[in-house]
């Protein structure tokens, strides 16, 4: 069989590359230029030059062929634009799963198809499985990866069942330390080469630095509200409707400057993101002051003081129709069904239990317990056991 790796410059990838060698397919690897732009990367690093040469190297050790093939064009259009656009709505997007989604299982996938392959790889700690359907067809299965701290399928909760029958996820039974063993052992120059942070498509960046490229900065104020607010002793009314009980569960508590106290300035609310406590620049508090909420039109951010601050907290989430994925098309709830499930909200965030309900207007994840920092525009990810059924962007 003949297999595409994506080739990052990472060790993962690296290792993927050889388990696939080592179980005897053709493998070719493919190094995606996504970015072109070194005026926002930190410490004069230019870190796609240092992977494009890395991934070179380990395709030499291999003996693999090795071509780079530039998508900084289209990771502008679809990843970067979007970013900008989403933040300037005071949304908050999740670039490594639009990445997954719009360039390495669609473009990127799609380029390789056209090479001769029958598989892409990619380096994700995750897996994927297939069963026959009763009319023989097959079901693919989009599985958690085995290491429960390294765990990726998150970041591929867009994928389709066409996207999953052409991928590999080889890693995805293994552990990290297991990964960087292997690639000690057979000698390839990634094996102790730290795991990239920050953007998927930059590398170390500071966000807001990068989102200044378009984002104009504009001073505002910041609201502290208190925890003895009226806002949050308010009864709860009496629902007619589960979809109405849900409806006001997952609306998020609009704040007004009247609510609370200035105690600082920000330079642009679109910079910030909710359950944010960094680069506030507030003093005098005992705990750390939190995002709660931002006024994007007069430009406020509104904070909490305290992990357990009661505004920062919601049972509740909706997802716009038009924002639904279902990984597993075939478990898809129907109009006024329900399903229970495991959900996440961000990545990392240990599986929550939950609820799903789908009505017309749109789908509904209620919690079990409360949960911290719900942002809009990012992901929910639902599953079943360690199955990965369906996502949407928060609304």
């Amino acid at each position: 069989m003949k297999v595409v790796v994506g080739l990052s410059g990472g060790v993962d990838s690296s290792v993927t590359a050889y388990l696939l060698q080592q179980q005897g397919h053709e493998v070719v690897a493919l190094f995606m230029r996504n970015w072109n732009d070194a005026s926002v990367t930190l410490e004069d690093e230019c870190p796609w030059i240092e992977d494009s040469n890395d991934a070179l190297m380990v395709a030499q050790k291999l003996g693999i062929p090795f071509q780079v093939i530039d998508m900084s064009d289209l990771y502008k259009e679809r990843i970067v634009d979007y970013m900008f656009a989403e933040y300037e709505k005071g949304r908050t997007p999740n670039p490594d799963v639009l990445c997954n989604r719009e360039v390495k299982f669609d473009v990127f996938m799609k380029t390789a198809m056209s090479l001769g392959a029958d598989k892409v790889a990619t380096g994700h700690y995750a897996r994927v499985t297939s069963t026959p359907d009763e009319n023989g067809r097959e079901i693919f299965h989009l599985l958690a990866g085995k290491d429960n701290n390294k765990d990726q399928s998150y970041f591929l909760c867009q994928l389709s069942q066409d996207q999953l029958s052409k991928a590999l996820f080889p890693i995805g039974e293994l552990t990290k330390p297991q990964v960087r063993e292997i690639a000690k052992e057979i000698g390839l120059v990634t094996a102790d080469k730290k795991d990239s942070q920050g953007l998927c498509f930059i590398g170390k960046v500071s966000l807001p630095q990068f989102l200044q490229q378009q984002l104009v900065p504009r001073e505002g104020e910041i609201v502290e509200i208190f925890r003895d607010s009226p806002l949050f002793v308010q009864e709860t009314p009496q629902f007619s409707s589960k979809q109405e009980e849900l409806a006001f569960l997952s609306t998020k508590t609009h704040y007004q400057k009247s609510d609370g106290k200035v105690i600082g300035k920000h330079q642009g609310a679109q910079f910030f993101t909710i359950g944010q406590s960094k680069g506030l620049g507030i003093g005098g508090h005992k705990e750390s002051c939190f995002i709660i909420s931002r006024d994007m039109e007069n430009n406020i951010l509104f904070v909490g003081e305290g992990h357990s601050f009661p505004g920062l907290f919601r049972n509740a989430l909706k997802i716009d129709p038009s924002e639904i994925h279902w990984v597993r098309e075939d478990l898809a709830i129907e109009n006024g069904g329900s399903r229970e499930v495991m959900a996440r909200i961000r990545y990392r965030q240990p599986l929550q239990k939950a609820v799903l309900y789908q009505f017309e207007e749109g789908l509904y994840i209620e919690f079990e317990e409360p949960q911290s920092a719900i942002a809009e525009g990012q992901f929910a990810a639902w599953y079943h056991d360690d199955e990965l059924l369906g996502s949407g962007v928060i609304s």
